[in-house]
């Protein structure tokens, strides 16, 4: 059976549960009992060599686990004498053996089904009448290795989960990157990596504390079994919404990955994966998502452990936590000593410029560009993600930049490369094709400063470029006769006070000399002004929109002038033709 067929056949259960089940719920049913099935057949040949074991440990008062894995030759197993096919021989017990059933496996395969609120759809289907015949469905279909590979089966899982997500779009943003955003996204991470990922038996760590359903950690496996077969990537991730944890953790195991790998849970105040580090990372946080829930036990890393702990350059506003997924992938980055690491997120635009010198925001931007950790930010365009029509970008950091990429960030404007969907899925409505993926792509690997019609579309600055010194500019407080009024004690005694009526701040590109600058920008205009050195701040922002922007001189006066009265005197004809 072929993989369209294949899913076609899974998709017909859908039929089954018209009207019982909203289109939205279709997934509750359809996916668990197709990873039920293939871990059905993937079990099948070695079923009675592991009942053999399990009853021979048993009788020895032993642990049997370790032998019955053994046995089974797969990283789980089923220690049930049911199989779907026996299930099916007593329909009037069909609910009780299922679960039954379900129990027998592994730990780690429970779970998953837990997650997945199993049994109560189990209940639902028992009650409507369709237990029975949606599991016979799924009992008549092929599912062992033999016919169908575990690449073809994660190519069919992770289609019936683009189904599911498109036709439940108003929530899919939340758990659903467009794929090919993450493709962008894989051969960014990958792309200066090809010579050492070629080589034969490489094996190479990736991690997504965001993982969603599993599709970012999909295509990197894809990408890199396309480009080289005997490479093997070990996949991690930890995930919030149990039901996208449940599917991020069928696809993997269905992919004959290691499933203990997956935790569930929130990556940000309760790190299910801490001190491991990672080869590599890929993430899609939330975007402008508030974390005051869970604000005590940030505040309390943040404080407690500094930069022993994740938050340690700062924290942002409690109104968006994108930029603490930023510090808690930083967090997990290899030394550079033992090969560092290359990780992709994709952030809002805020994250880019939101806050001033000494703010929780400039002083995340300030530790990554001082640091040298932004290789580039790719700009994309608007309308890409299934929740929200807004401006995101790809930022690519690393600790392990290639020489000529040292102490420079590339910004690339990709808000031009897209075409338009033949149909709108939620606020999603353009779409990169594999030719504008090839281009970003071929724009990041050649590291070079590139123009389109005109407009640049790749630049590369300096990390100090993006820099400031916020300054603050004193006037002194005159009395009523405009004479300067002087300080009588302390460390101002003697000195003209400050009237806080005429502070300002000035921001001093940090490139800049800040007296030189003072004495053209401020003493020509205020001569009597000065800085006050102890309120002086640096800060970081990254204007994205501004390096691109193209300034379109105005059209000539008179052209204008022409116009306007050409608009006049059609309106004074029409309202001659109305008194007429």
């Amino acid at each position: 059976m072929n993989q369209q067929s294949l899913s076609a056949f899974i998709w017909s259960v859908a039929d089954l549960l018209r009207g019982d089940y909203k289109q939205s719920d279709y997934g509750k049913v359809i996916l668990p009992f197709t990873v039920l099935r293939r871990l059905d057949c993937v079990l099948e040949a070695t079923k009675p060599a592991v009942l053999a074991e399990l009853a021979k440990q048993q009788a020895a008062g032993v642990n049997p686990e370790p032998f019955i894995l053994r046995k089974a030759g797969q990283t789980f197993y089923n220690t049930s004498p049911l199989d779907m096919k026996k299930l099916m021989g007593d329909p009037d017990n069909i609910a009780q053996n299922l679960f039954s059933y379900v129990q027998a496996f592994a730990p780690a395969v429970r779970d998953v089904f837990d997650r997945f609120e199993f049994q109560v759809q189990v209940e639902r289907l028992a009650k409507a009448g369709l237990l029975y015949q949606v599991s016979e469905k799924f009992a008549q279909v092929d599912l062992h290795p033999e016919a169908v590979s575990n690449m073809q089966m994660g190519l069919v899982f992770e289609e019936l989960i683009r189904k599911f997500a498109e036709i439940s779009n108003e929530t899919a943003g939340e758990h659903f990157t467009p794929r090919e955003v993450i493709r962008l996204m894989v051969n960014l991470i990958f792309i200066e990596d090809d010579d050492i990922l070629s080589k034969p038996g490489v094996v190479r760590t990736l991690y997504d504390p965001t993982a969603g359903t599993g599709g970012m950690l999909s295509v990197a496996g894809e990408y890199l079994a396309e480009h080289n077969p005997q490479a093997r990537l070990v996949m991690y991730g930890q995930e919030l919404n149990p039901e996208s944890y449940a599917i991020c953790k069928a696809d993997l195991l269905i992919k004959g990955q290691e499933i203990a790998n997956i935790i569930f849970g929130n990556t940000l105040s309760a790190d299910g994966l801490s001190g491991k580090l990672f080869d590599y990372g890929l993430s899609n946080p939330p975007f402008g998502v508030e974390w005051k829930k869970i604000e005590a036990a940030i505040r309390k890393e943040f404080e407690q452990m500094g930069f022993n702990g994740r938050f340690g350059p700062g924290l942002p506003r409690v109104s968006d936590g994108s930029l603490l997924f930023l510090l808690h992938l930083l967090a997990k980055m290899r030394p550079a000593v033992e090969g560092g690491s290359r990780f992709g997120i994709v952030l809002n635009g805020s994250p880019l410029f939101t806050g001033g010198a000494g703010s929780g925001e400039s002083e995340i931007r300030r530790y990554v560009l001082e640091n040298d950790l932004v290789e580039a930010i790719v700009g994309l365009p608007t309308d890409m993600f299934y929740n929200t029509g807004i401006s995101t970008y790809v930022w690519i950091v690393s600790n392990r930049k290639p020489a000529l990429r040292k102490g420079k960030v590339q910004l690339i404007d990709a808000s031009g490369f897209w075409q338009k969907m033949r149909k709108s899925l939620g606020s999603k409505r353009k779409e990169l094709s594999d030719e504008h993926i090839d281009k970003i792509t071929r724009l990041f690997g050649d590291f070079v400063e590139a123009g389109q019609d005109g407009k640049p579309i790749s630049r590369i600055f300096k990390n100090e470029d993006f820099g400031y010194s916020t300054i603050t500019v004193e006037r002194p407080l005159r009395d009523a006769d405009g004479k300067v009024i002087l300080g009588e004690k302390g460390k101002l005694k003697g000195k003209p006070l400050a009237d806080s009526a005429l502070r300002d701040t000035e921001n001093v590109p940090l490139h800049e000399d800040v007296a030189t600058y003072f004495k053209r920008e401020v003493l020509s205009h205020a001569p009597d002004a000065w800085i006050d050195h102890e309120k002086t701040k640096v800060g970081y922002e990254i204007p994205f929109n501004r390096h691109f922007y193209v300034f379109k001189p105005p059209r000539p006066l008179a052209e204008i002038d022409a116009e306007l009265k050409k608009t006049t005197d059609r309106i004074l004809e029409m309202i001659k033709g109305l008194s007429a």
